[in-house]
């Protein structure tokens, strides 16, 4: 039996900036995702490297804390069944260039650091990664 799981999604500066989030929001909708939460919000690099602990080691880091600091954000809660799975499906591959057709990526990435969402990568972070953002 399967039940509503939440998912965290970020929509990235570079889609923000380029005035895409409400086109991505639609495409969560069309796809069976309910918003149940939502901000538009801008985070300091501290709280951003906070935000992306699990990658510390890897050479990406600081850069990629850097991006998500540059810029206002949009945090989500998406809801529906297999949401964290779904989402990932929808989302597309890390690299726009080699996300499928029909995918958020695919449609808006424009390389793999602004590739216009992030999205939990598993139940576990998901629930880390909504406190985050909506411990309130």
């Amino acid at each position: 039996m399967s039940s509503i799981e939440q998912t965290l999604s970020i929509i990235k500066p570079d889609a923000v900036e380029r005035n895409l989030d409400k086109e991505i929001k639609q495409m969560f909708i069309k796809n069976g995702f309910t918003i149940f939460k939502e901000k538009k919000i801008q985070i300091e690099k501290s709280e951003a490297e906070k935000f992306y602990k699990v990658h510390e080691t890897k050479p990406f880091y600081s850069d990629l804390c850097s991006y998500l600091s540059s810029g206002p954000i949009v945090a989500m809660i998406l809801e529906k069944e297999n949401a964290v799975i779904d989402n990932r499906k929808l989302m597309g591959a890390t690299n726009p260039k080699d996300a499928e057709d029909g995918t958020i990526r695919k449609k808006y990435g424009i390389s793999i650091d602004k590739n216009s969402v992030h999205g939990s990568d598993s139940v576990e972070n998901a629930k880390k990664e909504i406190d985050f953002f909506f411990r309130d």
